[in-house]
């Protein structure tokens, strides 16, 4: 059973108490950054011009989000191979707004419960919070490639529990859902009248050729929903568009479809200029994501190679995404090792505990950072981690 390793307030304000004192210093090798406008990557100087098209002068509401929009967002399932059409494509102002709107549709405040990942992002926490749903966590194990530990969705499962979230790629993990986890997601959901949200927002990172689609996912026994946006597909966090597909029975997707209707079109969150250049950036965006998967397969190749000469340090195997985990040498534990980290040599690194890591002793750092920085700092911490 997975046993939930969550440091007290202290340890994260000492830890972020120990950044600003580094950063006050002079410099730092920030092996952290997850915004790619700051990693010293080159955008086409025109990529926002479509934002000032006349068109976004009429205002016409849609509570999904207008036709041209969703029809560029389906566009690229299409090239992934995974069916869908515009009319099951709802846009929203981010991931997190997606994630928002599906939990009004299928919980209630203070009285639901959906499962999460761990390890994981912790903006989850945050998430179901903010609207009233409590998060229980099923656990990922690793061995060799990360899949669902044996029993813990039964486990996590209780009666009020409504949907549960996966993310493929896992942030920091970096791992995609498989058969058979997705297999045993589906009929979770089917068999106990749930649905299933996927958050595919680095789908488009994959480390190695390719990721596979997971078969389980193609015509689903329950509600679907995938999750995607901008943000990561298009290196653009400032331009405000996610999408959710929604995929299963027809009979769950037209209710659901009918519901999501009526809360769309209570908050209509999605701005009129970025639907209008929405199908441009999502063109344009792909200039920017072939520069950002280049910096991080050449980041994760070089992670690998000083890494394999580092004793007791280990790369996990990572699918896709923006992020690395080591495996290190327990001996004074993550948070220390981070703490020294910053204060002999400036370099910033996230303990595994952030993620909820259910153990020592591990480091999460950024694939994004320029390659001088990146290779810099993790032959500092490779040194720091084999002299503990």
């Amino acid at each position: 059973m997975f046993s939930k390793r969550v440091p007290d307030d202290r340890a994260t304000t000492r830890l972020a108490r120990a950044v600003e004192s580094a950063r006050r210093r002079g410099p730092v090798l920030d092996l952290t950054l997850s915004n790619p406008t700051r990693a010293g990557l080159s955008y086409p100087v025109d990529i926002l011009d479509t934002l000032a098209d006349g068109a976004a002068l009429t205002y016409s509401p849609e509570p999904f989000g207008l036709r041209t929009a969703r029809d560029a967002v389906t566009a690229t399932y299409l090239r992934r191979g995974v069916r869908t059409s515009s009319d099951r494509i709802v846009l929203t102002a981010s991931t997190s707004d997606a994630y928002s709107l599906l939990f009004k549709l299928l919980c209630e405040p203070g009285r639901s419960s959906v499962l999460t990942p761990v390890p994981s992002y912790p903006l989850f926490d945050h998430l179901t919070r903010l609207d009233g749903v409590e998060s229980r966590r099923y656990a990922l194990e690793y061995h060799g490639n990360w899949s669902i530990a044996s029993g813990e969705v039964d486990r996590a499962w209780s009666g009020d529990t409504r949907a549960v979230l996966a993310v493929s790629p896992n942030n920091p993990t970096g791992s995609i859902v498989r058969d058979p986890d997705a297999a045993e997601l589906v009929h979770a959901c089917a068999s106990r009248d749930a649905a299933l949200i996927v958050d595919e927002v680095f789908r488009e990172y994959p480390l190695q050729p390719s990721l596979p689609e997971a078969a389980a996912l193609d015509a689903p026994e329950c509600l679907v929903f995938r999750l995607g946006g901008l943000s990561k597909s298009a290196g653009l966090p400032q331009v405000k568009l996610g999408w959710i597909s929604v995929d299963g029975p027809a009979a769950l997707v037209a209710e659901a479809l009918d519901r999501l209707e009526l809360i769309c079109d209570t908050y209509l969150s999605v701005s009129t200029p970025v639907q209008v250049a929405a199908p441009a950036l999502i063109e344009g965006g792909r200039d920017v994501r072939d520069r950002i998967l280049d910096r991080i397969r050449g980041n994760y190749g070089a992670l690998q190679a000083r890494a394999a000469s580092a004793p007791g340090v280990t790369v996990l195997n990572a699918d896709g995404g923006w992020s690395a985990v080591l495996r290190v040498p327990a001996t004074a534990g993550e948070e220390q090792l981070a703490l020294d980290l910053l204060e002999r040599h400036a370099v910033v690194v996230h303990p595994g505990y952030f993620f909820d890591f259910a153990h020592e002793a591990y480091l999460v750092v950024s694939l994004l950072p320029d390659p001088s920085i990146f290779e810099r700092g993790i032959d500092l911490v490779l040194e720091s981690a084999y002299a503990t």
